[in-house]
């Protein structure tokens, strides 16, 4: 009994290693790619430790315990969160199915990832690395300045393309699980649309002559599915290697089109329309310091409308100081503005009860 709730404790009897099973088997919704993740995660992460405990024995201080042991071990920070989730979701599945009350896994604190600094190329290092690629100089263009992840470019077909309009559709996306390729979903589930640059639409006409609408717009040279690996290791590689990029991947190329779309004015919506986030906060998580740049460009914007509203004010100040003057009056030169202290006061002309202006 707790907190005016009560479990049947038999339910929670039962080895985290079984139910592991079982919640693996509720997970239909996962990507292939994903739910291969989750498996070696549990095999080689989670497993050795909770394998035989039952789920009633887990408690949050040995949960802790363990992540502070996968550290020690010398896992990367974001290895040890990807276990840590994968042991949380299969207990918060025990949770609402009435065998745990609560998470044994919730709260517990995690490791820090680390950020890598992201390699943004300009307009001059993506020709150089696309002239450097040879035949693959295409593929690299398309990465640079699309925003395409690797498993949607080798997945992309011909009539996927439709260069009158300017237009890739992204509807699909590889993804190779223990070396067997397998096409699903984009990996936010989701379609999109992306505008092509003029410069991309002659070449990629040549690139798709002669292809049947349901071939791969770009294949390996044996025309088999695009492999990422086989892909750095025929070309990319070296191509970056020997234009003073050594140490980038084909992901840095995405990047790539965020930052010179950025440059170019893209609005963080279109960047996220563009690369097909889930969210525009996640795209702003990635890439806030790309808009560095926006805060002096808004500072600057409002210096302008703020000195035009001055201008204005002064304006029109000056024009209430003017005098229409009846037929036969005297000319503005005769008049002077006088300064008057009170508000609302108007101005007069000078020497105001002359025969010129009250007759």
């Amino acid at each position: 009994m707790a907190r005016g709730e009560w479990l049947d404790p038999t339910l929670a009897r039962i080895p985290f290693g079984e139910w592991s099973t079982r919640w693996l088997a509720t997970q239909g919704h996962l990507k292939p790619s994903t739910r291969d993740r989750y498996e070696r995660i549990l095999a080689i992460m989670v497993l050795p430790t909770w394998s035989t405990i039952r789920l009633s024995g887990i408690t949050h201080a040995e949960v802790a315990g363990w992540v502070t042991g996968l550290t020690v071990a010398g896992y990367a920070a974001s290895t040890v969160r990807q276990a840590h989730r994968v042991l949380s979701l299969a207990l918060a599945l025990a949770v609402r199915d009435g065998r745990l009350l609560r998470n044994a896994a919730d709260g517990v604190r995690l490791p820090r990832s680390a950020k890598g600094d992201k390699m943004f190329l300009t307009h001059d290092e993506v020709a150089r690395l696309a002239e450097a690629a040879g035949s693959d100089g295409l593929l690299v263009r398309v990465l640079a300045y699309t925003g395409l992840r690797w498993g949607e470019l080798a997945a992309l077909r011909v009539g996927r393309l439709d260069l009158m309009r300017r237009r890739l559709h992204v509807v699909e996306a590889a993804s190779e699980v223990q070396g067997v390729i397998i096409f699903g979903t984009p990996k936010t589930h989701q379609r999109r649309v992306i505008a092509l640059p003029r410069m991309l639409l002659d070449p990629l006409a040549v690139q798709v002559a002669r292809k049947s609408p349901a071939y791969l717009a770009f294949t390996s040279p044996d025309g088999a599915v695009l492999r990422n690996s086989n892909f750095r290791h025929r070309s990319f590689d070296a191509a970056a290697a020997s234009v003073g990029l050594t140490g980038l991947t084909p992901h840095d190329l995405r990047h790539t089109a965020a930052s010179l779309a950025i440059q170019a004015g893209a609005n963080m919506k279109v960047v996220q329309q563009m690369l097909g986030h889930a969210s525009a906060a996640m795209t702003l998580d990635v890439y806030a310091g790309l808009f560095g740049d926006d805060l002096e460009a808004v500072a600057d914007s409002l210096d302008v409308a703020a000195e035009t509203a001055a201008d204005f004010l002064r304006t029109k100040t000056a024009q209430q100081a003017v005098i229409s003057l009846p037929a036969g009056g005297r000319t503005p030169s005769d008049l002077e503005v006088y300064e008057w202290g009170g508000r609302g006061s108007n101005p007069r002309p000078r020497d105001y009860e002359s025969p010129a202006l009250t007759d």
